[in-house]
Order: C-alpha cells, then structure tokens, then sequence
C-alpha cells in the first residue's frame, strides 16, 4: 500500500437517470489507466454494469465500487469511486453509498440541468454534511446548453454554484477558471467567472478578506486561495462545477485533478453519527487505535458467497484479523480482505481509515453492521440511515409445492442486499408481502428471484394495510361473570380511551386506586386489551394512536382468574371504543411518476380521479416528474394504467407518508365485510 489517509477521496457519483454516471465512471477508471479501453453502456461492457440485467436494460440497478491511483512517484491519490443507480426506484442503493461517501458528485446534463432528482441527492448530500460538487455532462452532444444547465441549476442551488473550469470549443475542451483569469470560454470571458471565485471564496475567511481590501487579488498567494476556496467547499458556502464530456474524455482528467487537489480527504470530512448507548462518541481516523468499520453494502456472490462491503472509520483492518460483528461475543478471522473493482475482487494485505473494502463468508454480517476488534465497540451504532419506505407490496408464494423454504431463503438474500426492499409475513392473512419502491422495483427483484436462486412464484395484490384508531374519548366497562358449579370466574373493567396525536402508537396506563383490581391481574387486563389492538375492534385491522385509563375494577377473592380479567379487559376496551367514534386509518404515500411532456393532463386526470392531491410537477427537456399524495388503495392497478397511458414509458416511485381516516363509504364497505370470530363470554 503506497497512500495514507490523507491520500484518500470517497466520491459517490449520483445523479438523475441518463445523466451518464456511468459512462462517466469508466472515463475516470480509463483516464487512472484501470481499463485500457473505456466500455460503454450500449456494449455492455463497462465496469461497473456487470449484473446481467443491467446489462439487458442499459441502465444501473446496483451501487458499483472501483478504485484508481492518481499520479506516480511520492504519495499518489486514491480514488475510491462508488457508482450508483439514476432511478427513483433504487435509490436505496444511493443513499447508502452517500452514507460512506466523503464527497457527493452529482452528474446532470448540459442538455437537461436541473430535475427533481438531482434536487432530492443535493438535498440529502446537504443534510448528511457532505461536500458537494456538480459535474455537468454531456457538453458536446447534440442539444447542449451548457449556459442554460448552468443557469437551472444555480437557481435551484443557489449562487453558491460555481464553476471551476469552462467548456471551451463548444465542448471539445474546459479551460481552468480558478486557477487562471485568461482566455474565452462557450460562457464568456474566463477572468468574469474567476472574479465570480474570488469574491466568494474572500467572504468566508477574514484573513484572505482583508489581504484582498488592502492588496487586491495580486496580493494573495496560490496556497491562501486554495485555502479558502477548500474552506468554503467544506462549509457548503461554495459547490464547485465542472463540465465534461465523457463520451470524448473532454475535461475527466481535469476532474481527477480536482478531486485530488479540493476534494476532502476522511479525516477533513464530518465524523460519521456513531452512538454507544445513545451518546455520540468520536471515531478517529487513526491507524493506531482499535477498528471500527461499517457495512453498507451486502453481496450474495455465486462464486465467493457473502461479500460485506465495508468502509473503515478507525484503526487498521489487517488479514487474520481477530474481528467482532455488532455486539457478538463470538469473533471471526477475516482470513481474505478485498478490493472491488466492479464484479473483479482484488486481495489486499490490510485496510485503513478511509479504505473501502470487503470481507467474505461471514453469515452473521448485514447492512449496517459495525466491525470492530475489542470489546471495547460493544454497542456502538451507526445513526440510521433514512430510507424511502418500501410501500408497493405483493403477496408472493412459491409456484410449485416443495418450494417454500428456497424461497424463503432467496427472499431473505435479497432483502440483505437491498435496503429499500423488505419481506413482511402476516399471521392474520397468512400471507408473505414483499414491498419495494415500485412496481419496476418488484419485478425486477421477481426476476432475480428466477435467474439467481431459481424460484417461480406466484403473485396477488396483498391485503391493504388499514388501521383503526378513534376520534373522541370515551368509558367503557365490563363485568365478566361465569358460574358453572364450583369455582367460578368474576373480573369487572372500568376503563376509559382517549385519542393520540396520529403515529404515536398505543399506550397502557394503569390509575386503579385502593386495589380495587389486586397488582396480579392488571397484566390479564392488558392482555385483553392487547387482543383488541392487534386483531382489530370495527374491520379486524389493529388499532393504532390511542391510550387506554384502566381506573377502576372489581374483584372477588374465590372467583377471580386471570382468564376473567382478560375477557373482562377486552370487552371493556371494545365498549370504550364503540362509543369513541372509531374510525378506519389508510395508507397515504408520496407518489413521484416520471412521464413523457406530452402526456401530463392525462396522468394528472387520472391521479385525481383515484383520489389523489397533487402538489406540483418538475420538468426537464423532455420528461415531467408529478408529485402527489395518493391513498395506496386506489393505486392497486396504477402500473397497468400508467403503461397504457405511456406506451412503457411512465415509471413511479411510492414513499410512506401518513396515515389519515378513509372515506365514510370506504370505512362502511370495510365494516361490513369484516366477520369477527367472536369468543365465548368465558
């Protein structure tokens, strides 16, 4: 190993679908001299699209990992690149990638600028505290408008966008604007955007700031001005942006040279949110000190089994390291380290803070896992990332007899693998729900399904998640009582319920006075009640966002049984809720469906006849993102439509977002359908 930390730079490219990260990411291996041809996304074969299937669809569907060396001779860079998918649909994917990235390199177009989906990366690259840096590609195809990109996305970012260098040739070459103030570029004279720098990197330290009132820019050094400029980048008060043409290569080996002159090393970059017991504690990236590591990436590997893909925050992972897996007091040797270069795994002696590498054949690993060599780590934690919710869901079940544990198990390796994509079994259905993102999302882990683990299965739509909850306080009371000769059962309830703010949960409180219901049964009263919160009191569906007051009771000291006590509870508990105005919950998600322009009034017509609110549309040069908040009912068969509508061209994206009361003749239909098994007064 021939770098140290400070030679380090983790980037994740991220960006819109089509933006060319990909094709952005072989020019970079290529210009680091990793492939001696770049591939490309048409042929199939670039490095970091090596899956099949995207391979088949021409587009990213998993995060991707390389690395490159940047110079020779002395102390070169290491490059650690995390390429990672354009569609809404994976953007877990993504998101785990920034969570160990140090820079956030968004790619957009020249062609398009700005869409909503390089706004939601700049948003959760800002609040994760990255640095940010804006690549605009494509600056030499057909319809290019390089002042125009330029010009959306600084509107939608704010001034503190700049560029760094500037397309020249109309787009053949970039031209330096930082370091040089000559020369004209395709967006006018090089010295006005130098002065654009100049004046934004000044404000931010007041040193430079009165070097330059008294002496000019002639006053200040090279180095000051690199100071301040990587004083800004950190602080978010500049984000530099470069242009380039990755098809061409047009200004990728300048951008190589930026990430190794601005960009932030790991140890100037924010300290990752550890916790022990809830208290932040400091992971120092020192070679020394004891290991601490993060999984966020899991690989089910045909070849070389389970691959964690880890990022090292402290000490120095060294092969046959004696390592530990979150609170496991069992260790395991990590008897092969790897570096990944896309499907290619390359076997490294040792790993330090700022390394991303892997470790194989450890079952007990999973995404988020914390590694760490003394029991000192116990019970550290990484602050969790925050995840679209997964809210598309579909019953599954194996297509033939004999399946169901294979399936189980593939379920599970794709749930490891995918943050966004979760697996759910309902007792009360006796259904297996696998949720995603999207319709494409579901399908396309189906399809894994068949080609990695060779399940076939059946699908349905599954039971819509509803939950009941109340709208009013009230008291509720029950005196279960049951002679049969001899002993005898005698438990009375006095309760009352009263509503929570939406999302609280439930909640159990006890306020009996004088021993009117003796210590001993007050856990059978909660019992009761519990049965009623899970299994549903209107429609059969559990209840959410309400307390329930048990202040009062009555007991006999022969007859009363824990068992009367449960009836008793239960009972009283739906007596309370019979008169508290109850009421039917349903799931409302963020909806994000990308169309072609020309077919905008339809999909906003067809969204308000499934009830939906539609807050505002995002448009690009030739696509429209609609955001709207949609029961999830009503879009049971919305991918049908949307295909029909689209001819294949419309996608969509779910996220939760709440849960608000159905409409009265929703909640109704729903009463009416629900046959409750009603038990015996004993």
């Amino acid at each position: 190993m021939s770098y140290d930390t400070e030679h380090i730079r983790n980037v994740a490219l991220a960006g819109h679908p089509s933006a060319g990260k990909t094709t952005l990411f072989e020019a970079l291996l290529h210009a680091g001299g990793v492939v001696q041809t770049a591939g490309t996304v048409e042929r199939g074969n670039t490095v970091s699209d090596f899956d099949p299937m995207e391979r088949r669809r021409g587009h990213s569907i998993d995060s991707s990992i390389a690395s490159l060396d940047v110079g020779s001779g002395g102390q070169p860079l290491h490059l650690n690149m995390i390429d990672t998918p354009g569609y809404p649909e994976f953007r877990g994917q993504a998101l785990s990638a920034l969570s160990v990235a140090d820079t956030a390199l968004i790619v957009a177009e020249a062609v398009a600028g700005a869409n909503h989906g390089t706004r939601r990366l700049m948003e959760r690259a800002r609040e994760r505290g990255l640095c940010r840096a804006i690549v605009i590609n494509k600056i030499d195809q057909d319809g290019a408008d390089c002042v125009g990109a330029l010009a959306t996305l600084r509107e939608a970012f704010g001034p503190e966008l700049l560029p760094i260098n500037l397309p020249a040739d109309g787009g053949a070459r970039v031209i330096d604007c930082f370091g040089q103030s000559a020369g004209d570029s395709d967006l006018g004279p090089v010295a006005d955007w130098h002065q654009k720098i100049i004046d934004q990197v000044v404000e931010i330290n007041e040193t430079v700031m009165e070097r330059f009132l008294d002496l000019g820019e002639g006053g200040l050094s090279g180095q000051e001005l690199h100071d301040a400029f990587e004083q800004c980048l950190r602080e978010g008060h500049l984000v530099p942006v470069c242009f380039a043409s990755a098809r061409t290569g047009a200004g990728v080996r300048e951008l190589l040279q930026v990430a190794a002159r601005l960009f932030p090393h790991p140890g100037e970059a924010n300290p990752p949110d550890f916790r022990k017991g809830g208290q932040p504690i400091a992971a120092k990236p020192d070679p020394s000190a004891h290991v601490i590591a993060d999984v966020f990436k899991i690989v089910n590997d045909p070849f070389v089994g389970k691959l964690g893909v880890f990022r090292v925050y402290q000490g120095t992972l060294r092969r046959d390291t004696q390592l530990f897996v979150d609170d496991g007091r069992k260790p395991f040797r990590a008897g092969h380290l790897f570096r990944l270069q896309g499907k290619d795994h390359v076997e490294i002696e040792q790993a330090i803070p700022g390394d991303i590498a892997a470790v194989a054949k450890v079952e007990e690993l999973h995404f988020d896992a914390v590694l760490h060599d003394s029991h000192d780590e116990d019970n550290i934690h990484l602050a969790p990332i925050d995840f679209p919710r997964p809210m598309f869901g579909l019953a599954i079940e194996a297509a033939s007899k004999g399946q169901e544990q294979k399936l189980a198990t593939a379920l599970h390796k794709l749930g490891e693998e995918d943050p966004a994509f979760s697996v759910e079994h309902r007792a009360e259905t006796n259904e297996t729900v696998v949720h995603g993102l999207s319709d494409l999302h579901l399908r396309l882990m189906l399809e894994r399904l068949q080609e990695r683990h060779g399940v076939d299965v059946r699908t349905r739509p599954p039971r819509i998640a509803y939950r009941e909850t109340i709208a009013a306080s009230a008291e509720g009371h029950h005196r279960h009582k049951k002679q049969t000769g001899g002993a005898g059962q005698f438990g009375e309830v006095f309760l009352r319920v009263e509503p929570l703010p939406r999302g609280a949960g439930f909640d159990f409180v006890d306020e009996v006075k004088g021993g009117t219901i003796p210590g001993q049964f007050l856990p059978a009263v909660e019992k009761g009640v519990r049965q009623v919160v899970d299994g549903g009191a209107i429609a059969g569906y559990p209840l959410q966002d309400v307390r329930v007051v048990v202040y009062d009771g009555k007991h006999h000291p022969v007859d009363s049984k824990e068992v009367a006590f449960v009836a008793a509870g239960r009972k009283a508990f739906l007596d309370a809720i019979s008169r508290a105005r109850p009421q039917i919950l349903e799931p409302v998600v963020e909806l994000e469906v990308s169309v072609p322009e020309s077919q905008i009034g339809d999909i906003t017509g067809g969204l308000s006849s499934r009830r939906a609110r539609i807050h505002g549309t995002d448009g690009g040069r030739d696509e429209v993102v609609v955001r709207a908040q949609v029961p999830l009912s009503e879009l049971e068969d919305y991918a049908a439509e949307l295909k029909s509508v689209t001819a294949g061209k419309g996608r969509y994206a779910l996220d939760f977002s709440h849960y608000e009361p159905v409409p009265v003749q929703v909640q109704q239909k729903l009463v009416d359908g629900y046959r409750p098994h009603h038990d015996d007064e004993g």
